[in-house]
């Protein structure tokens, strides 16, 4: 997985399971993210070294990755709209089933 599609992956975890995150590690994300603020600007706004922004953000994409390994959240939402597709693609009813499958 190269870095933009690895960036991409951890926004859409991030949009789902941010609440999950401490205050701190969803700002050290925000900035570094969404605001594409360097390690070291983050690290001079919080007082604190490069290299614990960069150890946070690490935190961060690991408690991401665990919770959608553990309750696969977006991975259940990309297969639903794949099944969506494929139906509207098809008209196959099979899709639907499968669908109708995923909410048992």
């Amino acid at each position: 997985m190269d870095r933009v599609e690895k960036t991409e992956q951890l926004n859409n975890l991030f949009e789902i399971y941010q609440e999950l995150l401490t205050e701190k590690q969803k700002k050290y994300y925000e900035l570094y993210y969404y605001e594409d603020y360097s390690l070291q600007e983050i690290a001079e706004i919080f007082e604190i070294s490069r290299n614990a922004v960069f150890d946070q953000l690490k935190k961060v994409e690991k408690h991401l990755n665990h919770y959608e390994e553990k309750l696969k959240i977006y991975n259940n939402k990309e297969q639903r709209i794949k099944y969506l597709e494929k139906y509207e693609e098809s008209k196959d009813e099979k899709y639907l089933k499968l669908l109708r499958k995923m909410d048992e």
